[in-house]
């Protein structure tokens, strides 16, 4: 068995993992659905001791379009060039069944994301523990996000996982050698 068959089994099973609603929801607590459908509270990690969340502020771009090249293809699946905190660079998964971002063990201890919960997580082979921590920032392409929780999975051989929290406020368009983010109108 190849060592990508277990991340795409991450991949697709970690849609039906929570992650934080926090760059999607419009509430005042910032909180993460655990597998058994219970909010959890991580305002500590949001940096607002349970006020409203910070909201994630992108890279300035006019014309409302950020560009990821794609690196290569991992079984269809294209890969992307993600920096943390401004000086840690990796190839992720860009993963449109993930809800959040998720890195490795190793990705994590080098980026300096410290492990400050621990919720399990519902994943294809079973329950897993998934740890949660905070990136200051995330950039892949021109689009930059600030203050995200991210999941870091034991579980994961080398390559991590881009997922809804970075993009999903924004129409994917996958292309042969781009993705392209448009920022949605708010109609």
């Amino acid at each position: 068995m190849s060592k990508s068959v277990p991340v795409l089994i991450l991949t697709l099973s970690l849609s039906l993992a929570a992650f934080p609603i926090q760059a999607q929801a419009q509430s005042d607590e910032c909180v993460f659905q655990g597998a058994n459908g219970r909010n959890i509270d991580i305002s500590r990690l949001c940096g607002n001791n349970g006020g409203t969340p910070r909201v994630n502020t992108a890279s300035v771009n006019k014309s409302g379009v950020f560009l990821l090249p794609i690196k290569r293809r991992v079984n269809g699946i294209p890969t992307v060039d993600v920096t943390f905190n401004g000086n840690h660079r990796f190839e992720m998964l860009f993963d449109t069944g993930a809800t959040g971002i998720v890195v490795t063990d190793d990705m994590a201890d080098a980026i300096g994301i410290k492990k400050e919960r621990e919720i399990p997580a519902s994943t294809a082979g079973g329950m897993v523990v998934v740890h949660l921590g905070k990136a200051n920032s995330v950039q892949a392409g021109n689009l930059t996000k600030k203050d995200l929780v991210v999941g870091i999975s034991s579980h994961m051989d080398s390559l991590g996982l881009l997922g809804q929290n970075f993009f999903g406020n924004y129409d994917v368009t996958i292309k042969k050698e781009v993705i392209e983010l448009r920022a949605r109108s708010s109609n």
